[in-house]
């Protein structure tokens, strides 16, 4: 795809006036920070915002241009061996420049599996991606350049609509729509079909890098990143580890929030107590004292998924369970996560 003559885009041609007026001519797409959403306890009032489907997978960027396509997850780590299958279907659409935003997540046995993601997350290349048995799919959901244009600036209702039609949909590459309407109904159905939650998204934003509240997260299950400052050793027939301890940042200085002994398969064990050897260090990392016997102090370098009931008046955490290690987040950027109050 080429801009038309006088700057115009095949793309934007469609777009009403003042949505077009606001895309800005980028010869080469890039890399750009994420937006990311605020989480908060209730979907916002009015029948106007989208509702997107929370997704459990692996946050991308996928650039393309003439010299190929690029996958890099949400901290700018290059990811495309990881997923060759997606970068394929990219590469064979028409010819142009775009960057797409979207998330991959693993299918196994028909539903999403992060832990299934971990095997494709540490598979480096695109020989092992392929023998790892594990299937893929890339859920686009916002266009963030076309035709030489950034379209970051124009309302995501029009930018919903030019990626509708930008790609064709299909294998390992799928569109993600949003619905309009009663939010606390969408919201409610979302939990009964037992989806992580939703994203509601405000149709007239433009495209913001970094958290803001034109994106709000809506989770129907309670949990989040945590920093990984210990581990214990495994009891009885239990191999690797016993539990992981975990916190998160405050004040810059990592505080502490529980012991996660439960989720963990065999071979995570194995492999997570191989990591976190190599990161052992003689003093605890958190800020808190921590109380716990045989316990291996390591420099606070990797960050896990944790599922968990509820957070204590202690501020620990209660039922939690290890759903996965994340490569996309830097440890510093772990916070708790709060709701947000909003004003209606």
């Amino acid at each position: 795809m080429r801009p038309a003559a006088g700057g115009s885009s095949p793309a934007v041609a469609g777009l009403p006036a003042a949505a077009r007026a606001l895309a800005r001519p980028q010869e080469r797409p890039g890399w750009c920070e994420p937006m990311l959403a605020t989480l908060v306890r209730e979907p916002p009032p009015g029948d106007d915002w989208l509702f997107e489907r929370k997704l459990d997978g692996e946050r991308c960027l996928a650039v393309k241009d003439a010299g190929g396509v690029w996958l890099l997850s949400r901290n700018a780590r290059l990811i495309t061996g990881s997923y060759p299958e997606v970068a394929e279907a990219l590469a064979g659409q028409p010819p142009g420049r775009l960057v797409t935003d979207g998330e991959v997540v693993a299918i196994e046995g028909g539903r999403e599996s992060f832990a299934a993601l971990q095997r494709r997350m540490q598979a480096g290349d695109p020989a092992a991606a392929r023998a790892s048995g594990i299937a893929v799919v890339y859920y686009v959901f916002d266009l963030l350049h076309a035709d030489g244009l950034d379209l970051r600036r124009v309302p995501l209702a029009e930018r919903k609509r030019l990626l509708e039609s930008a790609l064709s949909y299909g294998g390992p590459v799928r569109f993600l729509p949003g619905s309009a309407g009663d939010g606390a109904r969408l919201f409610a159905e979302a939990c009964r079909r037992g989806w992580e939650g939703l994203i509601a998204k405000d149709p007239a934003a433009p495209y913001v890098s970094g958290r803001g509240r034109a994106w709000r997260k809506l989770k129907c299950v309670t949990g989040q990143e945590f920093v990984i400052g210990g581990f214990t050793d495994p009891k009885g027939t239990r191999a690797g580890l016993g539990a992981i301890l975990v916190g998160y940042y405050r004040g810059g200085q990592l505080a502490y929030a529980g012991k996660v002994g439960t989720g963990f398969s065999a071979r995570a064990l194995r492999e997570l107590r191989a990591r976190l050897g190599a990161l052992e260090q003689p003093s605890p990392p958190f800020s808190d004292p921590v109380h716990a016997a045989g316990t291996h102090w390591v420099a606070p370098d990797l960050v896990a998924e944790i599922g968990f009931a509820e957070w204590t008046r202690a501020g620990r955490l209660r039922q939690p369970r290890f759903l996965g290690l994340r490569r996309d987040k830097d440890p510093h950027q772990v916070v708790r996560e709060e709701p947000a109050e909003l004003a209606r």
